[in-house]
């Protein structure tokens, strides 16, 4: 089955990271999966919420935003604290990625904010999302090392995540909107450096599927993810804009 932007089936799509995208936050990524491009940026606060003040961790967490022009019909923005299901769900699902890779003990009494903002959607958005914040989240905390605010890296580990599906039978990674649309079995994957499993996220759409199938598709997840890692090392390793 050819592919609606001819890749191969376990190819993924072209993916750029791009650091400083804006000079206003310590992380600030421009991360572009295809035709999804996703902004995301890592801000610092001192303090932790109140719930959290008397373990003296620190905390990360997440918003995910689908920008009005971000798909072919103006979609409303979240106002008022007012939060649709989805929206919720993708925000979560970011924030766990990325404090699975924190050591809070080292990060101290801080929170860093991860906002994720689409500017333009074409499927695995949520999956993009935690890709692109992992390397914001290294920004904010090399400009944390820098001022001297931090004794010792609490990063542990790296993380990034990627869709895979069952298409007219074939087995898909890393799946664009009309991919995704059509998929029998949908899974989101969330995976570490070491190859440790953050979240595996499967549904079947039409029908169902067996535990052959349930291994490769996450087999094939695992293979992108290594190469998404790969990518997210060269981009940190280059010399940020900002």
């Amino acid at each position: 089955m050819a592919r609606v932007d001819g890749r191969r089936a376990g190819e993924l799509r072209a993916v750029t990271i791009q650091r400083g995208f804006t000079r206003s936050t310590p992380g600030s990524v421009l991360i572009k999966a295809g035709e999804t491009h996703i902004f995301c940026t890592a801000t610092v606060e001192e303090g932790m919420p109140a719930w959290r003040e008397r373990s003296g961790l620190g905390w990360v967490t997440a918003e995910y935003e689908m920008l009005p022009g971000s798909t072919g019909d103006r979609r409303a923005r979240n106002r008022g604290g007012k939060i649709d299901g989805r929206t919720q769900e993708i925000q979560r699902l970011i924030g766990r990625s990325l404090r699975a890779i924190v050591d809070m003990e080292k990060l101290g009494a801080r929170t860093i904010w991860l906002d994720c903002d689409v500017l333009q959607a074409d499927g695995g958005t949520r999956t993009a999302s935690v890709t692109g914040a992992y390397v914001a989240l290294v920004d904010a905390v090399r400009h944390l090392r820098r001022a001297k605010l931090l004794k010792a890296d609490p990063i542990v580990d790296s993380v990034a995540a990627v869709s895979v599906g069952l298409v007219g039978g074939k087995t898909l990674l890393d799946m664009c909107y009309v991919e995704d649309r059509d998929a029998e079995v949908d899974f989101n994957v969330v995976q570490t450096g070491k190859g440790r499993f953050v979240e595996v996220q499967g549904t079947a759409e039409a029908g169902t599927f067996d535990t052959a199938e349930m291994s490769k598709l996450v087999g094939l997840a695992g293979k992108g993810i290594r190469a998404l890692c790969k990518i997210q090392q060269a981009a940190l390793s280059r010399r940020c804009r900002a």
